[in-house]
């Protein structure tokens, strides 16, 4: 199943998804804005780097409230161009992708 929802920022909105892939967690939560994308540790970040995406990994989050609530434990390079820092809370970053 997948589920979706519109997240409302404060400059702009994002589409937010969460998917459990196998039968169990960890869950594949992504929220994109317009500039570039939360995601939970489930991507590979040299791959992120390596194709140019901005991206900040938020660990451990299970749903879209968790992404916003959370904290920044990594950041691709394009990531850290806009302005997006390891130790960010996620809407913060969020809002630099927007």
């Amino acid at each position: 199943m997948i589920e979706t929802e519109i997240i409302e920022l404060k400059g702009g909105a994002a589409l937010g998804y969460r998917h459990l892939l196998g039968n169990k967690p960890p869950w594949l939560v992504v929220i994109q804005g317009e500039r570039g994308y939360l995601a939970t540790e489930y991507l590979n970040k040299e791959f992120v780097d390596r194709i140019g995406d901005a991206c900040a990994i938020v660990e451990g989050a299970k749903d879209f409230d968790d992404m916003l609530n959370g904290i920044v434990s990594w950041v691709s390079k394009e990531a850290e161009k806009l302005g997006v820092k390891v130790g960010m809370q996620g809407k913060d970053a969020l809002r630099l992708m927007l």
